[in-house]
């Protein structure tokens, strides 16, 4: 009797990772001219991120460098939560927060789940623990199948496939 294969579906974010590329954003924005006397700012308040400037405008440029900085250090742009992208003025300032989103919702945990059950392979079978889901077959070919269907899928999650067994 063949044993099962299986592989993780979780979503995690390599936090020094995000602190590298806050604080390579946060060197830009000092050097930049269009940023000098704005009181142009992004920085961790919590387990948030702040970005403040003095327009909106100017706080969606920090966005934008703060993105193109996490996508350079390889951390997908999902695992970003920024809201409705809509400044908020506070006092003589604008205001934007962000959140690193990780772990699996059971929202998506589940969808992933009835994306396997519905077009994955006959055999396949996934179960979910937590922020994460299991998904097990006895032929690895179905495995590869389940994870190529999962990176086509538009899941509102950054994915990763690991304990590949």
């Amino acid at each position: 009797m063949a044993s099962e294969s299986s592989f993780d579906v979780v979503s995690k974010v390599d936090r020094q990772e995000v602190d590298n590329a806050l604080n390579q954003a946060v060197k830009e924005i000092q050097q930049r001219y269009d940023f000098k006397n704005v009181g142009a700012s992004i920085a961790w308040s919590g387990e948030k991120i702040v970005m403040v400037a003095n327009s909106a405008e100017r706080v969606l440029a920090i966005l934008d460098v703060f993105e193109t900085k996490l996508i350079k250090r390889g951390i997908s742009l999902k695992s970003l939560d920024v809201g409705e992208r809509e400044p908020k003025p506070s006092g003589k300032e604008y205001r934007l927060e962000a959140l690193i989103k990780e772990g699996l919702s059971s929202e998506i945990a589940k969808k992933i789940g009835k994306l396997v059950r519905d077009e994955g392979p006959k055999g396949v079978k996934s179960t979910i623990t937590g922020d994460e889901v299991r998904v097990s077959a006895k032929s690895r070919d179905d495995l590869q199948e389940v994870i190529a269907l999962l990176k086509g899928a538009d899941l509102d999650a950054a994915l990763q496939f690991t304990n590949y067994r």
